[in-house]
């Protein structure tokens, strides 16, 4: 990155069924190609392994995971927000992005995302 500009993330919770484990991985792996192919400087995801039920908020329950549902946690280091923007209208259009009949391998309804400026890397 260069010194002057400000990183940008894109961040991702889902809930993902337990047995869908190899399907999200090989859709994420091409993703992340596709994304790094059109700006991304970094793709991560995570599996959850030590993701406890809150009492009150949690990320379980933030994506309503049921029974033999695992939470992923994600995210996408852009070198900027316009880079972003720039890069998620080109994966949009990208036609290696394009879902098979049967959709993703979890539902995309309970997918939380949001863009996060960078405040602190040490």
């Amino acid at each position: 990155m260069k010194k002057d500009s400000k990183p940008y993330i894109d961040g991702f919770v889902a809930a993902i069924p337990a047995e869908n484990r190899e399907k999200y991985l090989a859709i994420a792996k091409l993703a992340a190609t596709v994304f790094r192919d059109h700006g991304a400087l970094q793709v991560v995801e995570a599996w959850g392994d030590d993701v406890p039920d809150g009492e009150i908020t949690s990320f379980p329950r933030a994506v309503k995971a049921k029974d033999g549902e695992v939470v992923v946690f994600a995210w996408i280091l852009w070198p900027s927000k316009e880079a972003r923007d720039k890069g998620n209208e080109a994966v949009m259009s990208d036609p290696r992005m394009e879902m098979s009949e049967d959709g993703p391998p979890f539902d995309s309804k309970r997918l939380i995302f949001g863009g996060f400026e960078l405040m602190l890397e040490q």
